[in-house]
């Protein structure tokens, strides 16, 4: 019996099924690990993503319009060359699949309630429940198996969720007649619900075969095989001349057919629920006149997409939303255990994990008739840390190990080519979130090996220096440990969330006889637009006048930027950068902040996103920052200008310079200094030079933390980095 941590993975860019060896995943607080027994595939949303797959570049684009235009609107903020890398960082990437599986609780994280080791549940989530011999899921996306239910069975639990979700937002009541369009699984569970409901159920499909399942699992009282007027005039009679009272769409096609059928065959004011991703160019004709409710159901239920809700761990108070996703879950299990709900008729394939790619080749190509797809895991698995994938060369011990923890789209676009084309260096260790990242990471960048935690991480002595690029709220914790561990550390930005984590970080810092080397992600002032203006100033003889303008756009109060634990706000998180620009051009540190912010009723704006911030450096110098989000995408993002000693500069977006001096110079360049950074950094590491000093680390991040203060009390405030530097 193979006994390894095994993960199922896509790749986007050409739709290839293949099960990836990964390290352990880490097991985050409000998470628990399972032991995966049982997986269901869902043909519709699995499928799709493997048929998208398989399509060339210009398919993919017109399959997925929107991030084709997403695409087109990055060219003109990264450039075309960062855009190819970031899109191609995507699509040769791996990417889990599956949703919804069945296991048994081997390990139970922090603040974990209502859980015991050895617990059988079933488990929900894209990028939880994926396909793999073990998962890590939060506690809101699990619940446990209900005695008289098998593993089997509960493994099709969010498939049946979503379609609860759906007949839940229709209100049938008994006796009333309910209309499946799209017989696929999760069609074929609606049918089962609203049967169990006391719904009288007529389903229909475009395939024969799929509407003879739901009369032999005995699902639906009725079944049709498209065909308008067969359709029309069968669903007339079995609703006595009625219409439908409710009409659920779980089919999937781009076409609008069955939102035209719908309207077709619902009584007047009847409701229509739409489950599945289908056309929705809804005729204004019968809808209108029959005064048709029309809804369209998200996912499994309220929670989905809520970050609160499903990583958080915070759950809804049931008095105020009964149906949560993962209550939910609680009630299809229980239609299971009273034999309401069987998925088990439904299923036409079955197949071990190991040959889980032959299922998603059937579906791919399309060859034979499928419905409820069952994957069985092994009874045992060993669980590993740390997975090899290249051997170390006598020519790579010679060069500095690079290790990195967090390894998503922004390190592959702008922090890992440049070390991979750099002589010096080579990837010794990738460490992501998720294993199948981290070893399709590795894969993909010849690094010598993929691992599961940053301990490891930093104890492997291979690894000279780390690069962390997580989430905001990881990086003071990552910076810390290597720190401590005389690891040099490069960090994006920015450098930590808190007073009491740069306290921290500065005590290493000063205490330590040899301090290792520290350097924050301040790309801009690397960058060849801001090298090449500062030589133009010359030697500075006065105090400069500063002005920073950012067209920054909008991110909603929702995304985990805007949030003060994970993401710190984007004044901690984006506006560092230019404070840090500023320093670079007056020599100086900051030394006093006056914030002001618009104040707005519209609770879809995040105030302190549209700032002025005003800056005295300790030179004399004075800077402001015009920070807007609510401007127009199509107006360049960054502007800065400098003016001092008789000479003036202007940097428009990176790609332009103006100078005025002695005689005026303009310059057109590319890149806001992320290779260059690299660069830097792997110099430093040589010579022992930061590149940037510790004292102006430590007092951009803490001017942003004093900015905050400043709009809070409405006054200027003093920066004093005295206590963390000393005298």
């Amino acid at each position: 019996m193979e006994k390894r941590v095994k993960i199922l993975g896509q790749r986007l860019s050409d739709g290839s099924v293949e099960i990836i060896t990964a390290p352990d995943p880490n097991l985050p607080a409000k998470c628990v690990r399972v032991r995966t027994l049982y997986s269901a595939i869902s043909p519709g949303t699995e499928g799709g993503k493997i048929i998208t797959g398989k399509k060339s570049l210009i398919g993919k684009a017109k399959a997925k319009p929107e991030q084709a235009m997403q695409a087109i609107q990055m060219v003109k903020s990264l450039g075309l060359q960062n855009t190819i890398r970031k899109v191609r960082s995507k699509l040769e990437g791996a990417q889990p699949l599956g949703y919804s599986t069945a296991g048994e609780i081997i390990e139970i994280g922090n603040d974990v309630t209502g859980f015991e080791i050895g617990d059988q549940v079933a488990c929900a989530g894209g990028g939880y429940a994926n396909h793999a011999d073990q998962t890590v899921i939060p506690v809101n996306l699990t619940v446990k198996i209900p005695s008289g239910v098998s593993p089997d069975t509960a493994s099709f639990a969010t498939l049946g969720a979503i379609a609860l979700q759906g007949i839940r937002i229709a209100a049938p009541t008994v006796g009333e007649t309910a209309v499946v369009i799209g017989l696929g699984i999760i069609g074929q569970l609606a049918c089962q619900i609203l049967k169990s409901n006391g719904c009288r159920v007529a389903g229909v499909d475009i395939s024969g075969e799929a509407s003879a399942l739901a009369l032999k699992a005995g699902s639906a009282g009725i079944a049709f095989v498209t065909d308008s007027d067969s359709v029309e005039a069968g669903v007339s009679d079995f609703t006595r001349g009625r219409g439908a009272d409710l009409v659920i769409v779980c089919a999937g096609t781009s076409s609008n057919q069955p939102i035209e059928l719908a309207g077709r065959i619902t009584r007047k004011k009847g409701r229509v629920v739409v489950v599945g991703a289908v056309g929705m160019d809804i005729p204004r004709e019968p809808y209108y006149r029959k005064e048709i409710s029309f809804t369209v159901s998200c996912s499994y239920g309220p929670g989905r997409y809520d970050p609160l809700y499903e990583e958080g761990g915070y759950d809804y108070p049931a008095a105020y939303v009964r149906w949560t996703e993962g209550r939910n879950l609680e009630a299809i299990l229980d239609l299971m255990a009273s034999g309401g709900v069987d998925p088990l008729k439904l299923i036409t394939h079955r197949r071990e994990f190991d040959k889980a790619p032959e299922l998603y080749e059937l579906i791919g190509n399309g060859a034979e008739y499928y419905c409820g797809m069952l994957l069985s895991y092994p009874n045992s698995i060993e669980r590993i840390r740390t997975v090899d994938i290249t051997t170390v060369s006598p020519i790579k011990k010679e060069r500095i190990g690079i290790g990195f923890f967090g390894a998503g789209s922004f390190a592959q676009t702008f922090l890992i080519p440049p070390l991979k084309q750099n002589k010096k260096t080579y990837f010794s260790a990738i460490c992501t979130q998720s294993g199948l990242t981290a070893a399709a990471t590795a894969r993909k960048q010849d690094a010598c090996r993929a691992v599961a935690t940053l301990d490891e991480l930093v104890s492997d002595k291979e690894t000279d220096a780390i690069v962390v690029s997580t989430r905001h709220d990881m990086h003071a914790p990552a910076v810390i440990e290597c720190l401590k561990a005389g690891k040099a550390v490069f960090v994006e930005k920015p450098l930590c969330l808190t007073t009491e984590q740069l306290t921290e970080i500065a005590s290493i810092l000063k205490t330590a006889d040899k301090p290792p080397l520290l350097q924050v992600g301040f790309n801009r002032r690397f960058s060849k637009a801001a090298v090449k203006l500062k030589k133009y100033m010359g030697v500075k003889t006065a105090p400069l006048c500063m002005m920073y303008r950012v067209n920054a756009g909008h991110i909603p109060k929702e995304h985990w930027i805007q949030g003060s634990e994970e993401g710190g706000g984007r004044i901690i998180g984006e506006v560092c950068h230019f404070i840090d620009l500023m320093q670079f051009f007056c020599e100086a540190l900051p030394v006093e902040v006056f914030a002001k912010c618009i104040s707005s009723d519209d609770s879809s704006l995040v105030n302190e996103d549209n700032v002025i911030i005003t800056l005295r450096f300790s030179d004399g110098s004075i800077g402001s920052v015009s920070y807007f989000s609510e401007g127009s995408k199509s107006m360049p993002k960054e502007r800065f200008e400098v003016l001092g000693a008789g000479n003036s500069g202007v940097i428009d977006n990176f790609n332009r310079l103006e100078f005025y001096g002695n005689r005026k110079r303009t310059g057109k360049f590319s890149g806001k200094g992320h290779a260059e950074e690299m660069s830097a950094f792997i110099s430093a590491l040589s010579s022992g030079n930061c590149p940037i000093s510790p004292e102006s680390l430590i007092s951009t991040t803490l001017a942003t933390f004093i900015t905050l203060k400043s709009l809070e009390s409405g006054n200027p405030e003093v920066i004093d980095i005295k206590e963390f530097i000393g005298d």
